[in-house]
Order: C-alpha cells, then sequence, then structure tokens
C-alpha cells in the first residue's frame, strides 16, 4: 500500500490542519512564497516520491487559491507522486455551470478541465452547487454530502413541527432529501432574479404555518436569498426559521443582512474560513468527514458509508 502525505495551500491550512490530525498524519511540509510581482512559487520540502499525495484547498476567491493548488499538483507529478488527489472541499466557479444566456463560459467546465490537464489524478470535494458537474471530469470524483453532518443536529428538533425549506426552485432536490431523511415535509420560495445576487420577487408554496422552518441550501453568498426567504415564511405563520448552507461565502452586506434578519440561526461548514464571527452563525467542522473519505479510499472501501441514509 502507498504512503499517504497531506499538504495544503495558505487559505486552506486552518481546516488541512484538522483533516491531517483526524486522519492521524501530520500536515506535510511545503514552502509557498511569492516573486516581488505577486507570482507564486511552491516547492515540496519532504520526498512524495511514490506516495498517494493529497493536496487540501478550497477554491474561493482570489483565483491565487485555484492557481496554488494546480502549482502544487503540477510539483507533486513532476516530483514522481504516485497519485495525486486535489481535496477541494469549496468548489469556486461552480455557479456558472451552463449557458443560462448567449456569450457567456461555463466556467465550472474550464475549472475542471484546468486540473485534470494539471495532472489530478482524484478529486474529493462537499456539496457542489449543481451535483451534474461530476459529469465534467473523466476521472474519479468523491462527492460528500453535508447533509452527514447536519442532519444529526437537525434530528434534535421536534419532529411535530420540524419543516424543511428550499429558498429557490433549484434547491428543490437538496432540500428534499434532507426532508426524506427527517420524515418531513417540505416547502419552496419560487424567486425571480433580475440580476445575480438581487431578488426581484419570491413567492412561498406550502404552509408554514405554526412550524420550525429550516431552510436548505448548498451556500450563502450575501445572505439576501435566504433572508429574504426567512422573512416570508415568518410573515405566513411560522414560529421560527433557520438557515443551514454547507459552504458560507458571507460576501458584500452578508454579516448585516444576516444579524438584521428573522433568521435563529444560521448553520455553515468551514469549507471556506468565515471573516468574522457572528452571534447567530454557528459553525460544523468538515474534517472528520473528509478524513474518514481519504482513508476508505486508501483502505479501497466505499464512501457510501458516509452518507446519510
Amino acid at each position: 500500500m502507498s504512503y499517504v502525505k497531506i499538504f495544503s495551500g495558505t487559505n486552506s491550512r486552518y481546516l488541512a490542519e484538522k483533516i491531517a490530525k483526524s486522519y492521524g498524519k501530520e500536515l506535510g511540509a511545503v514552502t509557498i512564497s511569492r516573486f516581488s510581482d505577486g507570482e507564486q512559487s511552491v516547492s515540496y520540502d519532504e520526498s512524495i516520491r511514490g506516495c498517494d499525495v493529497y493536496i487540501i484547498q478550497s477554491t474561493f476567491p482570489s483565483a491565487d487559491n485555484l492557481m496554488e493548488l494546480l502549482l502544487l499538483v503540477d510539483a507533486a507529478k513532476r516530483a514522481s507522486a504516485k497519485s495525486v488527489t486535489a481535496v477541494i472541499p469549496y468548489f469556486g466557479y461552480a455557479r456558472q455551470d451552463r449557458k443560462d444566456k448567449p456569450r457567456v463560459p461555463i466556467a465550472a467546465k474550464l475549472v475542471a478541465n484546468i486540473l485534470q490537464a494539471s495532472g489530478v489524478n482524484r478529486l474529493m470535494t462537499c456539496d457542489l452547487h449543481a451535483g451534474q458537474i461530476q459529469g465534467f471530469f473523466d476521472i474519479p470524483v468523491d462527492h460528500l454530502d453535508g447533509a452527514a453532518i447536519f442532519i444529526p443536529e437537525l434530528r434534535q428538533i421536534n419532529k411535530e413541527t420540524l419543516l424543511i425549506a428550499s429558498p429557490d426552485v433549484g434547491g428543490v432536490k437538496r432540500a428534499r432529501d434532507f426532508a426524506k431523511f427527517l420524515h418531513v415535509d417540505l416547502v419552496v420560495c419560487d424567486k425571480y432574479r433580475k440580476r445575480a445576487n438581487e431578488v426581484a420577487s419570491m413567492q412561498l408554496i406550502g404552509d408554514v404555518e405554526g412550524a420550525d422552518v429550516v431552510l436548505i441550501d448548498d451556500l450563502i453568498d450575501t445572505g439576501g436569498t435566504i433572508t429574504k426567504a426567512a422573512q416570508i415564511i415568518l410573515e405566513k405563520g411560522a414560529k421560527s426559521v433557520r438557515a443551514v448552507c454547507t459552504h458560507g461565502i458571507l460576501s458584500g452586506n452578508a454579516y448585516d443582512n444576516i444579524e438584521k434578519s428573522v433568521l435563529t440561526e444560521l448553520w455553515v461548514t468551514d469549507t471556506i474560513p468565515l471573516k468574522k464571527e457572528s452571534s447567530k452563525i454557528k459553525i460544523y467542522t468538515v474534517a472528520d468527514l473528509f478524513a474518514k473519505a481519504i482513508r476508505k479510499i486508501q483502505d479501497n472501501e466505499s464512501i457510501s458509508s458516509l452518507f446519510v441514509e
């Protein structure tokens, strides 16, 4: 069996250290520096010849995070690593997964092509914005499910009043899966956008009277959709509204939007580092989930046991 070595890019080191500890290894030594013009340079400070290398780096903005990952992959391949797995807890550029209007890129496909061209043998990620992005790759993709972290916590809420909600039609499948696991009903918010990050109108489909509602989404960016949906749900008679989002991007006025909203709390994971603390935001770690997945891959075992049943 090959020897496992785990490395990290600069801005995901906080998570990589937890994953490595959960796996039972020290994080590998790598030097990441910059030339005076900002160009990145990477080098491994230990031999990785013949090793199964796991490089942990979420690709949230800036694009330096993606570039750093690509350089680490290329360096590992040239250093004779047996295999290189890109562990991308948050897969950036996934929101542009199709041509929804003329003359636009399919960014998720472009990133997939770039990763494969760099020499990645396998991809491990969590809660892609659209599941079909797995089909953009011609290498194995381990798509982990954040529900495995949140479902046990949600089961602590009174099932008699619990209700799952999707903040938009596009997220219905994800919300329906939560509802199925918890054996509760589902409602949907139908939104209309005039432009990105700006909700023009929203309607609620379903009855929320007297319910403790949990909004489910893969990510929260400015918080506009989630907070607007929460407001409408509360106005329709819900007792409380909380939100569960795997990736806490939280850009722009997100923190202010959340603090001023009717949300009881927001649950996110640590796939992306939060810019600041908030009394309404509760963070769960994905470290154990990724560590278990790495171990199962190394032992040639199925990772299906890591999913909620």
